[in-house]
């Protein structure tokens, strides 16, 4: 048990150390973007980032791994669109997000940044997936509009 554990941990480590040392001046820093659940409330996000909320009963989930790869491979593409990603692996610290979003076993969810649940995934989500329904979402397109309208000027 506690070699898959280590396994998954220095995987997830083995991949993004490379991707954050490539492009260290181009992205996001993934201590910003990437929170733990503990401590937080999903209410202090609201009107400034959308929530996406990577939940697993251990960090050694192989769905929960593949997800935290993908999301740190374009951290990029979210940080564009003002997302801040937060992890919980612990079904034992009983989080307030977790509580808030009834949790059970893995699951992706996007919140807009209304604190609307947009959608919920049992399964590891890719960033672009992520991306296009962050990108339909209405308040999305107001920004999108007013950066084009700004640019113009």
């Amino acid at each position: 048990m506690r070699t898959g554990f280590a396994l998954a941990v220095a995987a997830f480590f083995a991949i993004t150390q490379p991707v954050l040392a490539a492009g260290a001046d181009a992205m996001p820093d993934t201590d910003e973007m990437i929170i733990s659940a503990e401590g937080h409330d999903l209410s202090e996000f609201k009107w400034l980032k959308r929530p996406v909320v990577v939940l697993a009963n251990n960090p050694a989930d192989p769905r929960y791994v593949q997800q935290m790869e993908l999301i740190t491979e374009r951290l990029d593409v979210l940080a564009e669109r003002d997302v801040v990603v937060i992890t919980d692996t612990d079904p034992a610290a009983k989080t307030a997000i977790r509580e808030q979003l009834r949790a059970r076993d893995f699951m992706v969810v996007l919140l807009s940044k209304e604190g609307t649940i947009v959608l919920r995934k049992p399964f590891p989500w890719d960033v672009r997936e992520l991306s296009r329904a962050i990108d339909k979402l209405p308040l999305r397109q107001q920004e999108y509009r007013d950066r084009r309208d700004m640019l113009r000027r």
